[in-house]
Parts: C-alpha cells; sequence; structure tokens
C-alpha cells in the first residue's frame, strides 16, 4: 500500500460515522472511496453529504468492494460481530468502533478470525491513541508521579429515557457500562493493567440494563481503581492517576483531552498541552494507516490483547451488578476474567 491512499470503506451511516469520515479528509493520505448502509437510500444519502464516489446496498456488497482496502464499522455495538465478522471473511482489514462487542466471547471469536487470515483488526478506541494520553502514559511510565496507586475516573451523562433506545434495550447492548464505562476502564487497564479483583454496583432499569456503575478495582501490587458511569446523571467526566510521588489530573472530556495538568509535591502544577488533531478520530486512522503500510496485522497501540482484557473485566462487572445480553447465551469466553469470583 506504500505509493498511494489507503482507501477506506465505511459500514454504518450514522453520527459517528460522519465524523469519522470529517477527520478522514484531514489525511492526505486517506481516500474515502465507498459506503454501505442496510438500505441503499441511506447509502446514497451518506454518500452525497461527504462526496463519496460509491454507495453500496447493503454491507456485503460494501465488503466485496475490491477498491476498499479497509472497512470502519461505525453501527450501534450491538452488531458490531455480525459486521466485522462480515468484513474479515471477505478478507477486508477492520476499525471497528468501541465497544468492540457486548462480550469477550464475541471478541475472542472476531480475534482469532483475524490470526487465521493473517488480517489487520482494532479496536477504534481513541483514548489509547489521542497524543496527550500517549504523552501522559510516557510520563507515568518515566516515574513522574512515582509508582501510580489509584486510578479515578467518571462517565456519566443524561442520557434518554425511551425504552427503545439503544442504551436503554438490552438486545441492543444498552446501559452505561459498555457505551461510557467502557472509557474509564480503559484508562485503568492502560494505567494498572489487569485487576486482581473487581467489585461493582449497579442501579437497573426495569428493562435490565445499568443506569448508574460503581466500580472497584484492586491490583496485585497493591493499586486501586474507582469508577463510575452513569446514563442518568451529569458527572464531571474526570480523571486522575495519583502516585506516590504526585498525581496527573484530567478535566471534563478526559477521553479525548488536549491538556492535563501534573502535579508534585512542592513544585508548581505543571499544565502539558498537547492537543489533538480534528475531531479527535484522526489518531487512530493515521495509526491504522500505519500498521497496514508496515504489513502489521495489530497495532501496538491498540493490542488486541488489551481490547479482549477490557472485555473480560466488563463482562465480570456485568456479572456483579445482574445484567444480561441476549449475545451472552451465544458466546462463550473460554479465558475469562481471572480474579476471584
Amino acid at each position: 500500500m506504500t505509493g498511494r491512499p489507503i482507501r477506506w470503506g465505511i459500514l454504518g451511516t450514522g453520527w459517528m460515522a460522519g465524523r469519522f469520515v470529517e477527520d478522514l479528509r484531514r489525511l492526505p493520505d486517506a481516500e474515502v472511496v465507498a459506503v454501505g448502509s442496510r438500505t441503499r437510500a441511506g447509502a446514497e444519502r451518506f454518500a452525497t453529504r461527504y462526496a463519496i464516489p460509491r454507495a453500496h446496498d447493503g454491507w456485503p456488497a460494501l465488503v466485496a468492494d475490491d477498491r476498499v482496502d479497509v472497512v470502519y464499522v461505525a453501527t450501534p455495538h450491538a452488531i458490531h460481530y455480525d459486521a466485522v465478522r462480515l468484513a474479515l471473511d471477505a478478507g477486508r482489514a477492520v476499525l471497528c468502533e468501541k465497544p468492540f462487542t457486548v462480550n469477550a466471547g464475541q471478541t475472542v471469536d472476531l480475534v482469532a478470525r483475524a490470526r487465521a487470515g493473517g488480517l489487520f483488526l482494532m479496536e477504534a478506541m481513541w483514548l489509547r491513541c489521542v497524543p496527550a494520553i500517549r504523552r501522559l502514559v510516557e510520563l507515568v511510565g518515566d516515574g513522574t508521579i512515582g509508582v501510580p496507586r489509584l486510578v479515578q475516573a467518571d462517565f456519566g451523562l443524561v442520557g434518554p429515557v425511551d425504552p427503545g433506545h439503544r442504551l436503554r434495550d438490552p438486545a441492543l447492548g444498552g446501559g452505561a457500562l459498555l457505551d461510557l464505562g467502557i472509557y474509564p476502564v480503559t484508562l485503568a487497564h492502560l494505567l494498572l493493567g489487569v485487576p486482581a479483583s473487581i467489585g461493582a454496583l449497579g442501579t437497573l432499569t426495569p428493562y435490565g440494563v445499568d443506569e448508574s456503575t460503581g466500580m472497584l478495582f484492586g491490583y496485585p501490587d497493591g493499586g486501586l481503581a474507582t469508577l463510575t458511569c452513569s446514563i442518568g446523571a451529569d458527572t464531571p467526566w474526570t480523571a486522575a492517576v495519583c502516585g506516590s510521588a504526585g498525581r496527573i489530573e484530567l478535566g471534563r472530556g478526559f477521553f479525548r483531552p488536549s491538556t492535563f495538568r501534573v502535579y508534585r509535591d512542592g513544585v508548581e502544577p505543571r499544565i502539558v498541552d498537547v492537543p489533538y488533531d480534528g475531531e479527535g478520530f484522526v489518531h487512530e486512522a493515521v495509526e491504522v494507516m500505519r500498521c497496514l503500510r508496515e504489513g502489521r496485522t495489530e497495532s501496538p497501540l491498540v493490542t488486541l490483547a488489551d481490547t479482549m482484557a477490557v472485555l473480560r473485566i466488563m463482562d465480570a462487572v456485568r456479572s456483579r451488578i445482574g445484567v444480561r445480553y441476549p449475545a451472552d447465551d451465544l458466546f462463550k469466553d473460554d479465558q475469562p476474567w481471572p480474579g476471584p469470583g
């Protein structure tokens, strides 16, 4: 793929897909060549709006298009598995929106398919790709705040109350944890690793999804993570990593920051500015294209092992708060979160 633009196909035509396409336009080595939707009308509207040359009637037609190098999956997450599997079976590289799937069993299956086919696969977790988070990880790794001991993070908003909305419907993978809680969980995993113990409490809706969830993770070295998410309350959307010699604070929108503050005892707080480009999707797209040009089947920034680990942690949280999805009966994880029951 060297010497020419990477050609993207967009699977899905919602709000997220549009924002991603807008960011791809900022990259001179990216070209959006096709879009696919379940209806021709939907694909044609999206193609017209974003000046995409080909509109495909249905997902199969999109993934069969040999002019597409990589498919970006932007459907609701309850159907990520079907969309990604279709693309992989057609031999396409895939970038799939978060959460990668609704449970770890689905993710494990897709990872196995990608590896068997030698195909690139990555979760579109921008938190791991934006420059400020990458710089924060470097500072923590360099010992700037000593040994990291505590991660705090929250993400809550007042979501829709219609029980048929995807955030409220268990058949659509609804609830706060999968849609919003994945960001606090991912940040904790990025900084502290896999927890040795998981505690969780949830407030469930009458339809069986979590409206609010609180999590307490314990780590083998004594570290802790306190995390919350909600679709019923507007929280600060902030995060902090606290260590033996200081702390780093991320302001509102910690999952896509352009700045953060470093505090150390006896030293004036330091503001670190590391802006992101576009809407923030640019950086995950750049990572995908870098990997494709280098012949990689996996990103070192968003590894498949990390994606599976986060889904296993969230499966364990759901088991503690009593949230189940229909897919849980169809897909089993052969290596679930290894902590205590």
